[in-house]
């Protein structure tokens, strides 16, 4: 059919019906190529990601016991939410350790309690006047890690 169709055609006919041929073709490679390009770059990259997760559950995997001493350590050490009298048990707390090492805490107030479903928190503001040793060693003494208490500023 193919040819019966070439043998109508004149020399010339033939000639531009070639070159379309062509363009099509190139143009279908074009779209073929550029296309599996794409999809095997997308691919080298998606491979890249998932070594990448892998090996962060591997070394979480490895470290498993780890994770699961300090989870039992924080479940043992972190303190329970009583609610609003928190904030002035943390107060008298702060006094204390204030009086231990002779800083003096002025305009003490109690702010609003905030938390999500990890955590609750209690927040205290107070002004101290003090010396830098002591006032060094009393943040030292308040921020211990078994003490979950957190200075968020200081001026």
């Amino acid at each position: 059919m193919i040819t019966q169709i070439l043998q109508r055609m004149n020399r010339r006919e033939r000639i531009l019906a070639g070159a379309v041929a062509l363009v099509v073709f190139f143009l279908a490679n074009l779209f073929l190529w550029s296309w599996l390009f794409r999809a095997a770059g997308d691919s080298r990259v998606e491979v890249v990601k998932r070594k990448q997760k892998h090996a962060e559950q591997t070394v979480l995997l490895r470290e498993t016991d780890l994770w699961t001493n300090r989870d039992k350590w924080l479940r043992e050490h972190q303190p329970a939410f009583h609610g609003a009298s928190d904030a002035s048990a943390l107060l008298d707390q702060l006094k204390q350790v204030a009086s231990k090492y002779s800083v003096l805490i002025e305009n003490p107030s109690i702010g609003p309690s905030a938390g999500t479903g990890n955590y609750q928190s209690v927040s205290v503001s107070i002004e101290t006047k003090s010396q830098w040793p002591p006032l060094v060693h009393f943040l030292y003494d308040v921020q211990a890690p078994d003490g979950f208490m957190v200075f968020e500023s200081a001026n």
